[in-house]
């Protein structure tokens, strides 16, 4: 009795979705399937925040190798001009 009861009382959400499954249910399959195909290119697409995240990543790459370079080369030249005025 106490499942009677509960089947015949539907909570409004639940009146809902049984509403979108009867008009998913219209639609044909390649919709369905286009549909789908949709949402899982958008889940796997890279976003601009990733290729961001990775340039940003590289370019600070790139500064530090020029910087380590870039003291070692100035380095070098001042001893050049050291060992020149004696």
């Amino acid at each position: 009795m106490g499942r009677k009861d509960a089947s015949t009382s539907r909570t409004p959400v639940d009146q809902y979705r049984k509403q979108i499954g009867k008009q998913d249910y219209k639609k044909t399959r390649p919709m369905l399937r286009a549909t789908r195909l949709k949402a899982e290119a958008k889940k796997t697409a890279l976003g601009v925040k990733e290729v961001a995240l990775v340039l940003a990543a590289i370019l600070v790459f790139l500064l530090a190798f020029y910087a380590f370079f870039y003291l070692n080369v100035s380095n070098e030249v001042d001893l050049d001009l050291d060992t020149d005025e004696n």
